[in-house]
């Protein structure tokens, strides 16, 4: 909305204050343990300055980098969805009274700075939107209405991203106030800054901040488009609907069953599963009531449960259950695919099962490609 101008580190922590001072809970990527997460942040100083990790199937640490990039990172386990769809939120409360139960109004949602958010991250976000926004979800909506969203381009991506397969990344191109592109070489080190609302020019106009000369815009692009030509993995989107459901009988997710642990990770760590369930609860001398919603998992048995029994009672269902839906029946419900390609499935799978080489085996296993007098495939063991 604007043209691009340049900060420093300097400037960073400017945008920090001014966000602060606008009422908002600045939240951001910091480092506790060997891990990157996301945190409440009050200047640069608690950014992963000069940290990088390293991402593989089933691997994840973190390395000092030669230089001091704020961003030299790529994610970690959290997704911003820990703020909009916090686990165990309390929709209603009720307290016992003389007169019967008192329901207790819901404390206000604090107003989230979401800094430093990768493109793929707020593609995750709008995803959200599709599911929660138009059935007036109040604990999402109030949240997302009050967030502020800086951005920041990737120009480094992990060996398990494949946003530029999916359209969602290393750039981001909407659902932002500010974006930022880390620039660093030699003795240059700034921040290409853009404005992508209102709201967001309002906050850069307040930085001491100067417009962005052509070489530095283009720096920073090439920087984006680097980043585009070596991705870590691809994943093969045409088709792709028609060849997993064409394919639900394929034998090939017993294959994945058999090293599926059904442990839930890569659903809790992904910014779009939104699979929740609730929980009433009551004190125990009957003073006060409450209900909850709390992240559930396709691959926890009760998921499924009705009456009788799971549905999916095996890791090869309910594997293929979340893959098929995460890229071909989300395209019907929400017109889009459910995936990002952040990788943080494949990352913090205990035993590398990796989604884009799952599919690539489907893809190849093609059931439909059986010669015509071949006995039929087996049904998938439930």
């Amino acid at each position: 909305m604007t043209e691009p101008l340049v900060i420093d580190r300097e400037g960073v922590d400017a945008l920090i204050d001014a966000l602060i001072d606008r009422g908002y809970e600045v939240v951001g990527p910091t480092v506790r343990g060997q891990t990157i997460l996301y945190d409440t942040i009050t200047s640069t100083g608690d950014l992963p300055v000069g940290i990088r990790d390293r991402q593989e199937a089933g691997t994840y640490r973190l390395e000092e980098r030669d230089d001091d990039a704020l961003f030299g990172y790529v994610v970690g386990p959290q997704s911003w969805k820990k703020f909009l769809t916090p686990p165990g939120t309390v929709f209603w409360k009720g307290l016992r009274t003389a007169d019967g139960f008192e329901t207790v109004e819901p404390e206000e949602p604090p107003s989230y700075a979401f800094f430093g958010a990768r493109p793929c991250e707020v593609a995750a976000m709008k995803i959200q939107d599709d599911v929660y926004l138009p059935v007036e979800d109040g604990i999402y909506t109030e949240r997302r209405k009050r967030s502020f969203t800086v951005a920041v381009n990737c120009t480094e991506p992990a060996a398990t991203c494949f946003c530029a397969s999916l359209g969602t990344g290393p750039d981001v191109n909407e659902g932002y106030d500010i974006a930022l592109t880390e620039v660093l070489g030699g003795e240059n080190h700034y921040f290409l800054a853009e404005a992508g609302t209102d709201t967001g020019a309002d906050v850069l106009a307040e930085l001491a901040a100067r417009e962005a000369r052509d070489e530095e815009v283009v720096t920073a692009r090439r920087l984006v488009v680097h980043a585009t030509d070596h991705m870590g993995r691809t994943l093969e989107t045409k088709g792709l609907k028609d060849l997993l459901y064409a394919n639900l009988a394929n034998p090939y997710w017993d294959e994945i069953g058999e090293r599926c642990l059904s442990c839930t990770n890569c659903t809790m760590v992904c910014p779009t599963c939104f699979c929740s369930t609730v929980e009433d609860r009551q004190a125990l001398d009957g003073s006060s009531a409450e209900r909850a919603r709390t992240w559930d998992s396709c691959f926890t048995l009760d998921f499924s449960y009705i009456h009788g029994g799971p549905v999916r009672s095996s890791s090869s269902a309910r594997y293929r259950q979340w893959l098929t839906h995460k890229l071909a029946s989300w395209q019907d419900q929400f017109d889009s695919i459910g995936c990002v390609g952040c990788g943080r499935c494949i990352t913090w799978c205990p035993v590398g099962i990796d989604i884009t080489r799952e599919v690539a085996m489907i893809r190849e296993r093609d059931i439909r490609r059986v010669a015509v007098g071949t006995p039929a495939v087996k049904e998938v063991a439930e």
